[in-house]
């Protein structure tokens, strides 16, 4: 990104703040110290939802702000690849130590998959890709009903209707919606940049929005490390 904006980094942090949160409700659920189903109902389940929503809009908004000038090839492939090596670490790491409920298409798989997607939405009108996002939010149940491609390789689409037992999945529809409704706002607020771009605070508060992918990857092994000392040490 040829300028970083540090409202949209500490954005980030708000949202690798709500992840954690849960990730942390999920591990003290996985170690007994919670109730079973506490992480997946009630409040977690729309917070999980909200977090989810929230990094796939900042992921296009930022594709905007890096390539609605032009697309910028050598940096988007070198960002591209990191994604794509992410999520194949994950996927790989929860296979050997969670195969029962391994991620093949989770919050990282998505960005890599909607980033390049998005390249072929960055030319539209900002309410033509405003009015796909909401609509590809709304018309997924019904697509999903209708189609029932329940075929497991088909399972990134979301257009089944069986579960996908899997701890993190967020499939095209309906999540691309949330991504195209980012790209959508960023292009629309578009004149605002130069306003937004000398919005400060502290630098703080945008550090972790600026090295999101190292805290994704980071955080869980720490948090289990901890619980997994503390419940030693007590």
């Amino acid at each position: 990104m040829p300028h970083r904006l540090w409202i949209l980094d500490t954005a980030r942090t708000m949202a690798l703040l709500g992840m954690v949160l849960f990730h942390f409700t999920y591990d003290l659920e996985m170690f007994g110290l919670l109730a079973p189903g506490t992480a997946s109902g009630g409040f977690f389940w729309y917070h999980a939802r909200a977090v989810a929503g929230s990094f796939l809009a900042l992921a296009g908004v930022s594709l905007w702000l890096a390539h609605g000038q032009g697309i910028r090839w050598p940096g988007f492939w070198r960002r591209w690849l990191k994604l794509a090596a992410a999520a194949a670490l994950v996927s790989l790491a929860t296979r050997l130590a969670m195969p029962e409920v391994w991620v093949f298409f989770g919050i990282l798989h998505a960005i890599a998959l909607f980033s390049l997607i998005g390249l072929a939405f960055l030319r539209l009108p900002a309410v033509v890709t405003l009015a796909l996002g909401l609509g590809i939010i709304l018309a997924s149940p019904h697509l999903a009903q209708a189609l029932q491609w329940n075929t497991a390789a088909l399972r990134f689409l979301g257009l089944g209707t069986l579960p996908s037992y899997t701890v993190d999945f967020e499939p095209v529809f309906p999540w691309f919606g949330p991504f195209l409704l980012g790209l959508g706002l960023a292009r629309l607020a578009e004149p605002l940049r130069p306003a937004l771009a000398r919005l400060t605070g502290p630098g703080w508060l945008a550090w972790p929005g600026r090295h999101s992918l190292a805290i994704y990857l980071l955080h869980q092994p720490l948090l289990i490390g901890l619980l997994q000392l503390w419940l030693i040490v007590t």
